[in-house]
């Protein structure tokens, strides 16, 4: 019953910013870590970043200042702003929460497709 969707993907050029966003709906009693993941074709999917519910953040280093992600827990809702884009971060992201329904369990979302172009 837990659902999440992915927004925000597209393509853009070297240098331009997207900012992705994810809405986790359903029978929830409470969410504690989210994060973004990436998978490019031929490579396994790779953790972006993760935000605490009190805010603690947490990123892969390919991304350390370029990236920000956030989340609003009254919506239910996490966000990744992407600056500086460059060709290899290009992928499909997905958005991961951790969701208590009866007890906590990991979910995910179908992706949304980034595309950097040089």
């Amino acid at each position: 019953q837990v659902q999440l969707v992915e927004s925000g993907g597209g393509l853009v050029q070297a240098g331009g910013s997207l900012r992705l966003a994810c809405t986790v709906s359903g029978s929830i009693f409470s969410i504690g870590r989210m994060g973004w993941y990436r998978q490019a074709p031929g490579k396994q999917r790779a953790l972006v970043a993760t935000i605490l519910r009190g805010g603690t953040s947490n990123y892969a280093d390919s991304v350390k200042g370029r990236f920000t992600i956030s989340r609003d827990n009254a919506k239910n809702t996490v966000s990744l702003q992407m600056n500086s884009l460059k060709p290899e971060d290009t992928g499909v992201y997905y958005c991961n929460a951790n969701v208590a329904v009866s007890t906590y369990r990991d979910y995910w979302g179908q992706g949304t497709q980034v595309t950097v172009s040089s």
